[in-house]
């Protein structure tokens, strides 16, 4: 066995219980070791954090840029074996290994650059001889929590906006992906970083996510993950007084009106269903359909699916890598029986496939004549499994699309500028997309969503400061 990789607490790798993390495209596959932590070292991470506070955040805006520009260069110069590593360890292919790996790095620049365009104002009080200072300040110590699909990108937006803003920071990756988060910790580690200013503490959320949960030290929590433990950590943070964000799940609709290019709402459809294996929260997994191109969709759709090319992830003729594990592709299979219980009828795909590796590969799953009070239409599942849903017209499908208890992306074909228009101003989602994907969006803007997908500032770009800063007002008597 590897020595394993350790957790970094308070500037010093300290070791833990090794656990091996497994290839989910071949499970003779040991990527690594990879030490989990006790709840005793997540609260000394917290104590070491809490610690490097008052220093770290009254470092100078140069100084923050230039660690987070370092880390940048190293990230986008290792692509390749990042990539590599993400696709190993989470079931991505290569290309989309690589891709979010430039991603991660590309989110490190632009706050190296947010840095030095730190944010004020100078006002006149209405009172004579009196002048208003409004600047932003740190929040204090942050956990970060994050999930198993987005390995590298997930916690780099967290992360980077965090330090940049002049926070410290508590952080578990999933137990699932542990390599990339290492990866991400010892490069920013080694960027100069001072001791407690990052500290990751790998592990079980039961074990190491209720240490940093149940923290009054911890002064603000950002997850991604499940709506039922975004929901419950939101409780305890309000319980706590601390500043919550929660990004959840989604059960995204595509709406594909008669008067749309098929071909480009196919390719949307197929890409956003089923790429990165459908797990990813902006999935789209409803696709509502106009009724009198219902069929001939439906068929386009089978007729491209039987071409999709699924296999292990650093194949380069594959398309759609395996299932993150045994669980996940458990979970999906269920829905699946489920869907046929309910009276939809299973298009293609679905089942498990055989490879020249043991892994966890399944057919895309395409079911048509859904009704939008189906499970399967209702409950996010989080897997290449997606429902057709037939409808009357746009007022209807608008209607049906905002049926949902998620509301995080939502996605409209049409090549009417008045249906574009009128979906983007209606729509219940926080991100809409018009001719485009549901999946995939630019790390410069705002990402996040409505009702239950969604809880506390968006995340990204500018906006990121809503939830990494607090808002001091300053008086001053001439």
């Amino acid at each position: 066995m590897t020595e394993p990789k350790l957790n970094l607490v308070g500037g010093q790798w300290v070791a833990g219980d090794a656990t091996p993390n497994i290839n989910p495209s071949d499970t003779s596959d040991i990527v690594g070791h990879y030490a989990r932590a006790t709840a005793d070292q997540a609260r000394d991470a917290i104590a070491a954090a809490k610690a490097a506070f008052p220093a770290w955040s009254r470092t100078t805006p140069l100084e923050r840029h230039a660690i987070l520009r370092r880390a940048s260069d190293e990230i986008l110069a290792r692509k390749e074996e990042l990539g590599r590593l993400l696709s190993r360890e989470e079931g991505k292919t290569l290309a989309e290994g690589i891709g979010e790996t430039v991603r991660a790095a590309q989110i490190f620049d632009y706050f190296a650059g947010e840095c030095l365009r730190p944010e004020g104002e100078l006002l006149p009080s209405v009172r004579p001889g009196v002048g208003v200072e409004i600047t932003r300040e740190a929040v204090g110590v942050v956990g970060i929590i994050t999930p198993w699909n987005f390995p590298i990108a997930i916690p780099a937006w967290k992360i980077a906006p965090a330090l940049c803003h002049g926070n410290t920071i508590v952080f578990k990756p999933a137990d699932l992906v542990p390599g990339c988060a290492w990866a991400l910790v010892d490069i920013l580690h080694r960027a100069g970083l001072p001791d407690g200013v990052l500290n990751l503490v790998m592990g079980r959320g039961s074990v190491v996510g209720k240490a940093i949960v149940e923290s009054p030290d911890v002064a603000a929590l950002t997850f991604t993950g499940s709506q039922p433990t975004g929901a419950a950590l939101a409780v305890q943070s309000a319980h706590l007084m601390r500043k919550a964000q929660m990004e959840m799940g989604g059960k995204n609709p595509f709406v594909v009106l008669a008067d749309a290019n098929l071909d480009v709402a196919a390719d949307c459809v197929i890409n956003g269903a089923f790429f990165s294996t459908g797990q990813r929260c902006t999935a789209s997994s409803r696709i509502i359909v106009e009724e009198a191109i219902h069929d001939q969709f439906v068929a386009k759709l089978a007729d491209q699916m039987s071409t999709l090319r699924v296999g292990h992830a650093l194949s380069e003729d594959t398309q759609i890598g395996p299932v993150v594990d045994e669980n996940q592709l458990a979970q999906n299979e269920t829905y699946i029986e489920i869907g046929k219980s309910e009276g939809a009828r299973l298009v293609g795909g679905g089942y498990r496939v055989e490879r020249d590796t043991k892994g966890f590969f399944q057919m895309p799953a395409l079911f048509a004549d859904c009704t939008n009070d189906m499970r399967i239409a209702r409950e996010e599942i989080f897997g290449p499994v997606a429902s057709v849903i037939p409808v009357r017209d746009y007022d209807t499908a608008l209607a049906v699309a905002n049926d949902t208890e998620f509301g995080l992306s939502a996605g409209i074909a049409t090549t009417s500028l008045k249906y574009a228009t009128h979906f983007k101003r209606n729509a219940e989602a926080g991100m809409v997309m018009v001719n485009l994907p549901t999946a995939g969006v630019d790390f410069h803007v705002p990402f996040g969503g409505r009702k239950a997908s969604s809880y506390g500032p968006r995340e990204q770009g500018r906006y990121a400061a809503e939830f990494f800063t607090t808002v001091k007002t300053a008086y001053t008597a001439a």
